[in-house]
């Protein structure tokens, strides 16, 4: 089963190659709940859970699901009741039927839902990365600015990250907070309006973009024409990419890094710097690799059909 929003180019790419393999494959939606998704299950005795999940295509008996790629669902839709009915709704889907795929016996999760949340606190990243022996750059999390002050005094120059990217809009638009160099000098009282994460800069000279699927790496190197940009997200016209073989200082580490968090999947990213080995910044334990496909020519749908493909039984 793949469990994903509508528009997903990348989950596209899979389903495309499993059907290619005659893989039966299920796809489906949170918001499709409940007008064209709905499911039953029953559990009696000590024999689990039994049911089904029945979309306007498919019929999936829930005992024979042998993997799950957990992709990118979008909310409950539940626009059509009054705010406090549609709170309700959506408690009980999220219990009901989260639950329920949460619980499925014998499957395969790319990634589970529960260790994809676990994984994306930002403090939790940079604690367990420093225990698997990778290089993490001077941190503070803090809503005290004297203390941000003072870490700006003591590392030098510092960038400004969220701790989560959540929706953010500007006049009814959806923007994007990038990674930014701080002054510190803008350090000011409004910092102790909230959390805030500020890093030590790294002088990088490319970025490391290591996807891990199962058993397999595969390491894109990413230039920037601009050696100022900090943020590669920013301005992908601006990038350069190669494959290369992942630095064997990492694998160990990362590979500790997801056994921590029971992952199977996970986009690492690292900065490279003028000396020394390469500095994690984040993983991802959902992250997108299909455009480094397209870039490098690396295998990486195959490798995730063939993890979900294979499953645990």
């Amino acid at each position: 089963m793949v469990m994903t929003e509508a528009d997903d180019p990348t989950a596209d790419m899979v389903i495309e190659e499993l059907n290619e393999r005659d893989v039966p494959v299920a796809r489906f939606d949170s918001s499709d709940f409940p007008a064209s998704l709905s499911v039953s299950a029953d559990i009696n005795g000590l024999r689990g859970w039994r049911g089904w999940l029945r979309t306007p295509t498919r019929l999936v008996d829930l005992r024979a699901v042998r993997s799950l790629y957990f992709r990118r669902p979008n909310d409950f839709d539940f626009s059509h009741l009054e705010p406090q009915a549609a709170r309700f709704a959506a408690s009980q889907a999220r219990f009901g039927l989260g639950g329920l795929l949460a619980d499925l016996p014998g499957c395969l999760y790319v990634n589970h839902p529960n260790a994809i949340a676990d994984a994306e606190y930002k403090p939790v990243q940079l604690a367990a990365a420093t225990a698997a022996g990778l290089r993490v750059p001077p941190t503070i999390i803090t809503n005290d600015p004297a203390e941000a002050r003072a870490f700006a005094q003591g590392v030098g120059r510092i960038v400004y990250k969220p701790l989560y990217l959540g929706q953010y809009d500007r006049d009814g638009k959806p923007v994007s907070i990038w990674v930014k160099e701080v002054d510190a000098a803008e350090l000011d009282e409004s910092i102790a309006g909230s959390m805030h994460l500020f890093q030590a800069r790294c002088d990088k000279v490319a970025d490391l973009r290591v996807t891990v699927i199962g058993d397999q790496v595969f390491c894109v190197k990413i230039v920037a024409k601009d050696p100022d940009l900090l943020d590669w997200r920013y301005d992908y016209d601006n990038l350069s990419y190669s494959a290369i073989e992942p630095p064997v200082e990492l694998v160990d580490g990362m590979r500790a890094y997801l056994k921590r968090f029971d992952l199977v999947f996970g986009c690492f990213d690292f900065a490279v710097p003028k000396e020394g080995t390469p500095v994690f910044l984040e993983c991802n334990p959902n992250g997108q690799w299909g455009w480094l496909e397209d870039e490098t020519g690396l295998p990486m749908t195959a490798a995730l059909a063939d993890l979900l493909e294979r499953g645990t039984r």
